[in-house]
């Protein structure tokens, strides 16, 4: 399996925390060198292991908020 490089060059927030410490965050990430691009996964405390996880460009993560928002909107508990 090739090496993964990945830089966060930027933290947005964290979304939730599991008991071990790991976090599910919102970051801006460039992986291998390429184009940052939005990237929602869970993390080990010191940002060495990572879990799955979804990257986005721009125009998706925007696309993807229209549809979130319409959907919290739409679903009142």
């Amino acid at each position: 399996m090739p090496d993964i490089s990945y830089d966060i060059l930027k933290c947005f927030g964290v979304i939730s925390e599991e008991k071990g410490g790991w976090k599910k965050e919102l970051n801006l990430v460039s992986w291998n060198g390429r184009s940052p691009k939005f990237d929602i996964r869970d993390w080990e405390p010191g940002h060495q292991k990572m879990g799955k996880g979804i990257t986005l460009t721009r125009e998706e993560a925007e696309l993807l908020s229209e549809y979130l928002q319409t959907a919290l909107e739409t679903q009142q508990e």
